[in-house]
């Protein structure tokens, strides 16, 4: 019977077998509370018949318990001195397959054709470095990939505004992007005492459902980001004076028409708005303002 990876004597032992140092620029830390990888494995509902994908496993925690629960696990490591350190602690299993590669320069479509089977259920499960949570995240959902949620331990500050209601202080342009795609929800938080190293904030787990339709019909993706974007560039300044920021103090006229039209209170700040006055405001300027 293997001993699991995850408890804290085990992982100093296979940290000393390697003499391995953290990489601050990795952001990397490793879980050692077996409870915590048990509810991330479960909220990302992992079955026999599951293929996961994994992006930074470091030693393999919490991909050892992937392993015990799906059908295939792929996971993406950076760290080159991380490659023999998973052959090793991941031998006892054949269902794992970890890849030497940054994950944002990666092919995912292509890596999830390669490696599973046509129609089959993948999830995204990670222990994200918050330095890079944002952009990896997003890629995901931007990349329209065949899977069905992303489950990831990310900084609680970072999880909270993905999973924002409007009206709330966490609610901005991240949270609009983010559920644009899918539903968030925040799982559980996660204190930074089972982290080795400790960092210095507490994390949160997120789960993101993604929608087999976005939640509203927009003229134009793009346009429609870059308004969400424009709105909330100065948090304190009204949505009327950051869309004048944004296009341009010359169509005062044409955005007090356009807000009225939307009726929306030209006195909103950007944070009151929900995703589908957004939509609205956006079309609505789309087809005014770029004709």
């Amino acid at each position: 019977m293997n001993k699991d990876i995850a408890t804290p004597l085990r992982t100093r032992a296979i940290l000393e077998k390697y003499n391995f140092s953290f990489k601050k620029s990795l952001g990397q830390n490793f879980l050692i509370d077996l409870n915590i990888l048990h509810n991330i494995v479960s909220a990302a509902n992992v079955q026999s018949e599951t293929g996961v994908i994994e992006i930074g496993p470091g030693i393999g925690a919490l991909t050892e318990q992937l392993a015990k629960k799906a059908k295939k696990v792929v996971a993406f490591e950076i760290d080159n001195r991380l490659i023999p350190v998973l052959a090793d602690t991941l031998s006892p299993y054949n269902n794992v397959k970890v890849i030497h590669h940054d994950v944002l320069k990666a092919n995912v479509h292509e890596v999830i054709q390669a490696e599973f089977e046509e129609q089959q259920q993948i999830m995204v499960v990670a222990n994200l470095p918050y330095y890079v949570t944002t952009p990896i995240l997003m890629k995901l959902l931007e990349e329209q990939l065949p899977i069905q949620g992303i489950v990831v331990m990310i900084q609680k500050e970072v999880a909270e505004r993905i999973a924002a209601k409007p009206g709330t202080k966490d609610y901005g342009s991240l949270s609009i992007a983010a559920q644009y795609y899918a539903t968030a929800k925040t799982v559980m938080t996660v204190p930074k005492t089972v982290f080795v190293p400790q960092p210095n904030v507490d994390s949160a787990v997120l789960q993101l459902m993604i929608r087999e339709q976005p939640p509203v019909e927009l003229k134009d993706e793009t346009f429609f980001f870059e308004t969400v974007r424009a709105s909330f560039t100065q948090r304190r300044k009204t949505i009327y004076n950051n869309l004048l920021h944004h296009f341009g103090r010359d169509k005062k006229e044409e955005i007090s028409l356009i807000l009225t039209e939307c009726q929306i209170d030209p006195s909103r700040r950007g944070e009151t708005l929900s995703i589908e006055e957004f939509a609205l405001l956006s079309n609505t300027l789309y087809s005014k303002l770029k004709k």
